[in-house]
């Protein structure tokens, strides 16, 4: 694979929010010497690393407007029937115009319609190799918002199985899907499992501290918001740079303070295939099992909990913050449920993180929550991946091929419901920051887990040698 080649990645979605084909096209870029060109939607930024790199060029696309929302539900059908059709003219007009010609289209699956048509249909014109890499099934996405027994479901899985037939070559994400794409669709993938790249790595004392001076406004300082971290911080400013809800700065010593808050991380695309009232349920759980614990009586005062809290007072079980990152449908929805929760010991930020400040929060949190069940089964969660590169261990919802991932009092821990999960948190939680054995040998094996393995390394062994035969197949 020469300097000369080139390569085109396609994502019919938000680029900033596809992080493995933004490894993808830095892989290409990097390790095989091509020229790549992404044909994206805009909307988030992507990675820096993504930006920088001369080899790269990013060609954004129209995004199709989502007016259905707005529109009766009759007109729905048709909504379904115009969308891709639109999205697929201009997709045509991108791949065969805007770009320069590629030795092989890389496309993310899913969305399959019309994304895998219309790049059957560029590779064919342009001469060029069609590589699937296949992250899920749209058809199993589908039948969560129209049911599974639609008809536009057994449409849609029609064109998905059709089209990834033709491909020159496939990827995949687990070792259940290359099965099932093996045994019921006729396509022989290569499994390139996700790994943390680079930049997914464990947080310095003083990194942590910046971090945390930079969202002290959004930690201690909500609007509107009253509870157990807005009470006891009032004394730090929000441009506070000595003291942080984690941190205090003595003279050129960053200390942790022993009564801070454990900080719990999940990141949501808020969509129906992750149950996020679980985490709420759980959250809720906690509160009422502690307080049961310390044998403090139901109508006891927030208030003079927090106050001791303010003053430096030590409990056997911590203040929970959860900061939930992501963007997504379901997200106001849930922000209204989390106002009336009303708890002594719980509290709640959502925020919308950079693709360079998101590794930093995960390398100074304690505790990841991962909340996805998978529409097929088959794929695996990368945030969970991306956790284990910063040494952070994660409870996870328990489904059929996680444990491809997860290792059991390994590097996390499962669970199939709310109380299952609040039950976890007490277990991990006693006792700390000092007194938690149990969390800390899942932080070892979390970070054993993300120093194992690189995305360069899993790119190098499994995807390159799959791209340089198909693009060399279809040279020849």
């Amino acid at each position: 694979m020469g300097k000369r080649g080139r390569a085109c990645v396609v994502v019919l979605g938000d680029l900033g929010r596809s992080p493995r084909m933004q490894y993808q096209a830095l892989s290409l870029a990097r390790q095989a010497s091509l020229e790549v060109d992404i044909v994206a939607y805009g909307g988030s930024e992507p990675h820096s690393a993504v930006i920088e790199n001369e080899s790269i060029h990013i060609h954004t696309m129209i995004q199709w407007q989502k007016y259905s929302h707005s529109l009766p539900k009759i007109f729905y059908p048709l909504m379904l029937l115009l969308k891709p059709i639109i999205q697929f003219v201009i997709l045509l007009w991108f791949l065969c115009f805007k770009v320069p010609h590629p030795d092989a289209f890389i496309v993310q699956n899913p969305p399959s319609v019309p994304t895998l048509v219309a790049v059957k249909w560029a590779s064919s014109l342009r001469k060029s190799a069609f590589i699937v890499d296949w992250h899920n099934f749209g058809y199993t996405l589908l039948g969560l918002s129209v049911g599974r027994s639609s008809p536009f479901v057994s449409i849609y899985h029609w064109f998905e199985k059709h089209y990834g037939q033709m491909a020159n070559g496939s990827l995949c994400v687990t070792r259940a899907m290359q099965h099932e794409l093996a045994q019921n669709w006729g396509i022989r993938a290569t499994v390139l499992y996700d790994q943390p790249p680079e930049f997914f790595c464990p947080t310095s004392l003083q990194e942590k501290h910046k971090l945390f001076c930079r969202l002290n406004r959004y930690l201690c300082h909500p609007l509107g918001v009253r509870d157990c971290v807005t009470a006891t911080t009032t004394g730090i400013g929000a441009a506070d740079q000595n003291e942080t809800l984690f941190t205090t700065l003595v003279d050129t010593d960053i200390l942790l303070k022993p009564n801070r808050p454990a900080l719990v991380v999940s990141s949501t695309s808020w969509t129906p295939d992750e149950d996020f009232g679980i985490l709420l349920e759980a959250a809720v759980m906690y509160d009422r099992r502690v307080a049961a614990l310390l044998d403090e009586n139901d109508s006891a005062d927030e208030g003079v909990l927090w106050k001791e809290i303010s003053g430096g007072k030590q409990y056997l079980y911590p203040r929970l913050l959860f900061i939930i990152t992501g963007k997504g449908p379901e997200k106001e929805k849930y922000e209204e449920k989390i106002k009336r929760l009303n708890l002594k010991r719980v509290a709640f930020r959502t925020m919308w993180l950079s693709a360079e400040e998101y590794p930093l929060l995960l390398g100074s949190a304690d505790l990841g929550v991962c909340l996805h069940t998978s529409s097929s089964g088959l794929d695996l969660p990368m945030k969970v991946v991306d956790m284990f590169g910063c040494g952070l261990p994660v409870c996870a919802v328990s489904y059929s091929c996680i444990d491809e991932l997860v290792k059991v009092e390994k590097n996390g821990l499962l669970f199939s419901s709310s109380s299952e999960l609040a039950d976890e948190l007490l277990m991990l939680f006693r006792g700390f920051p000092k007194e938690c054995d149990a969390l800390k040998s899942l932080k070892n094996g979390a970070l054993e887990t993300g120093s194992s393995a690189r995305w360069a390394t899993e790119w190098e062994e499994h995807a390159k040698p799959l791209i340089s035969e198909v693009i060399s197949r279809n040279l020849n």
